[in-house]
């Protein structure tokens, strides 16, 4: 009888990052697939789902894959056909992995929407004899649109489980020790690479709709505080919050970056640095948003230098600070 027994792994800890999501690619088709599962999900559209699934079925799905494969196209990594989102969330995954340097803990990533997905991820994990589960939501400011979906698509796929592993979900990190030097090291190192001196820079966040905080949401909250200790750290050049990405007609989180950049050349502050500390790696957000529309936008309107600090993507900081924040949560 025990003979038969099926051969079962155990004894590791499984790490996965999660990352928003990306499109396969830029054709109109994967565009729409993505944009149906994201915009599908009720954190992050808290609209009556049956009035919200005619508008997005009839017209937002037929007239806005258009608009965004046109700005995926002008980031997207021609030469290995992916998204800079999924390739810097991968080298951070595996250089993650690197410098775990340990038999005993499996790295991993997964994409809140897209592929791969959280719920095949975590049966691999399972399936390799992950007994627990660190799971790493590459948000640092927490939010009930990011942060919270994650949560749920995690719980959604260990409530199919037979055998479920212990979990530790990191909720966010926006004041930690380490992400705030690594964001300091990334501003002083832009400012090494150029030859003119900013007026000011501009920490750009993901905006949320303002009716989200006022229900109790505390993103705005750790934007504002990530900001703070970026000031406390950096003081050589003023630094100013503002939000970005917003969508659809209601009111979302204040002062809006576009508007942001219109009228700075007007008050005198025609050379900026823009900074996106919410964003774990570089994307249509921070590529196409604002390093090609925002920089436009703002030459336009009479600033004369405007430069994009890169997100910290894969860099050693970064991946130190992963380590640090999983370690807490692995059994040695």
């Amino acid at each position: 009888m025990e003979s038969n027994h099926p051969e079962v792994k155990f004894g590791k800890t499984g790490v996965l990052l999660v990352n928003l999501g990306t499109p396969d690619s830029t054709n109109w088709l994967d565009i729409r697939k993505y944009l149906k599962e994201f915009l599908s999900d009720r954190r992050v559209i808290e609209v009556n789902p049956i009035i919200w699934q005619i508008i997005l079925n009839l017209f937002i799905l037929t007239f806005r894959p258009s608009k965004t494969a046109k700005a995926y196209k002008e980031i997207w990594m021609n030469d290995i056909n992916m998204s800079p989102l999924k390739y810097y969330t991968e080298m951070q995954m595996k250089k993650l992995r690197d410098k775990m340097n340990t038999d005993s803990v499996i790295v991993d990533y997964a994409m809140r929407y897209g592929n791969p997905s959280i719920n095949s991820k975590i049966k691999n994990l399972q399936g390799e004899g992950c007994e627990n589960l660190v799971i790493l939501p590459l948000y640092p400011q927490y939010a009930a649109a990011t942060t919270a979906t994650v949560c749920d698509e995690v719980y959604r796929s260990l409530m199919k489980m037979r055998w479920q592993p212990s979990l530790q979900i990191i909720p966010h990190y926006e004041s930690d020790p380490l992400y705030i030097e690594a964001l300091v090291n990334s501003i002083n190192k832009k400012i090494s690479e150029i030859n003119w001196k900013p007026d000011l820079i501009v920490a750009s966040y993901h905006g949320i709709p303002k009716k989200y905080f006022d229900k109790g949401d505390p993103y705005q909250c750790y934007c504002q505080k990530t900001s703070r200790l970026i000031s406390e750290k950096f003081t050589k050049i003023p630094i100013t919050t503002t939000f970005q990405s917003r969508f659809g007609p209601q009111e979302w989180l204040k002062p809006y970056t576009d508007k942001t950049f219109e009228k700075l050349p007007m008050e005198g502050k025609k050379n900026i640095l823009v900074i996106c500390p919410g964003f774990s790696s570089d994307c249509v957000e921070t590529l196409e948003e604002i390093l090609i529309q925002g920089k436009e936008s703002f030459l336009e309107a009479g600033g004369e230098n405007f430069d994009l600090i890169p997100c910290l993507n894969d860099n050693n900081d970064h991946i130190n600070l992963f380590k640090n924040l999983v370690s807490k949560y692995i059994k040695n």
